[in-house]
């Protein structure tokens, strides 16, 4: 992921782990970007069919980034700030966070599963806690559920960007 803001785009040949990361950290960063320069405000406004918001967004992600490669792939402790809330709690907990805040806990969740990511010896790296279905699960699918997941959520991002105010495109 660049610190700069400026997405990049993923290289069309190389190796396995480079190739998915790249994407990832592409669609990590296209997130980031449909959230820039926001105020506290507009990071809260959902679509009047929605409560979803790009605040909400960023939460969401960052405790997700963590959940899966820190805590459940890599065997660490969790993060604090997700310890005390329910499952999906922290959509609605970023209505009270600055934007500032939710924008620097999403880069430095990214950052972690990044670090977790390189530190494997392998893409078929086993995890060390299993899934809720209680199957472990590779480096490879973790990369994998990351993009899918995060991918999605560009996509929310995108729309609620357009209602917030007017901005389309990548």
């Amino acid at each position: 992921m660049s610190r700069s803001g400026v997405r990049t785009d993923p290289p069309s040949c190389g190796a396995e782990l480079l190739q998915l990361t790249a994407f990832l950290d592409y669609q990590r960063e296209t997130v980031l970007q449909k959230a820039e320069g926001l105020s506290d405000e507009q990071l809260a406004r959902a679509l009047p069919t929605s409560s979803l918001t790009l605040g909400a967004l960023l939460n969401h992600l960052a405790r997700t980034e963590d959940s899966w490669m820190r805590v459940r792939f890599a065997g660490e402790e969790p993060d604090p700030l997700w310890a005390d809330l329910e499952p999906e709690a922290e959509f609605a907990a970023a209505a009270t966070v600055p934007g500032n805040e939710l924008r620097r806990r999403y880069r430095a969740a990214c950052a972690a599963s990044q670090e977790v990511a390189r530190s494997a010896p392998s893409l078929g790296q086993r995890s060390e806690r299993p899934r809720g279905d209680d199957q472990y699960f590779d480096l490879r699918w973790v990369l994998l559920h990351l993009l899918e997941e995060t991918a999605r959520h560009a996509g929310h991002a995108d729309l609620l960007r357009e209602a917030v105010d007017g901005t389309v495109g990548e």
